[in-house]
């Protein structure tokens, strides 16, 4: 989507965003591969492996995927059904996708609003995910993560909304 026809404010912002959300993604995924690799070197040459890294691994991957989501989500790249809309007029399908837009917004902030809540009571609850990391920081990339999505979902309804009005050419 492009940030052009945004105000200048709100589009520094998204590039802001963009960046951090690549350079996290970058770097989550680079100490995956390198923690992965250390550990199947140390258990395979040295008869031992590193402390809790199979832990911070499982939480490395839920992290990429989130990130990976809200990267998809960005670029339009996201798995979506458009089976319909492939056969609809092009006057038609800036109307239609909005609207797929607004019901995966709606679901997103659903889902950021449960992720919020089931943040609050492992806080409440003391749980560690392992070592002295508490599950509800580990967890914080579940509202984080629909939050995003559904701040790219916006910013595409407003889009094709535009579209759909005759404001903007439909590609």
């Amino acid at each position: 989507m492009p940030v052009s026809n945004l105000p200048l404010a709100l589009a520094r912002l998204i590039k802001i965003v963009t960046w951090t959300e690549n350079a996290l993604l970058i770097g989550m995924l680079t100490l995956m591969v390198a923690l992965a690799a250390a550990q199947i070197f140390f258990r395979n040459f040295l008869d031992m492996s590193i402390f809790g890294a199979d832990q911070m691994l499982r939480l490395l991957v839920l992290w990429v995927a989130f990130l990976g989501a809200v990267a998809a989500s960005r670029e339009g790249k996201h798995i979506h059904v458009d089976a319909i809309a492939r056969w609809l007029p092009i006057r038609v399908k800036p109307a239609v996708v909005a609207v797929t837009d607004l019901f995966t917004l709606a679901v997103c902030l659903v889902l950021a609003w449960q992720a919020l809540r089931f943040m609050h009571s492992a806080q409440a609850s003391g749980e560690m995910a392992f070592g002295a990391l508490p599950v509800w920081i580990a967890a914080i990339i579940l509202p984080l993560g629909f939050t995003l999505i559904a701040l790219r979902y916006g910013l595409r309804l407003m889009h094709h909304v535009q579209q759909a009005r005759g404001r903007e050419e439909f590609k």
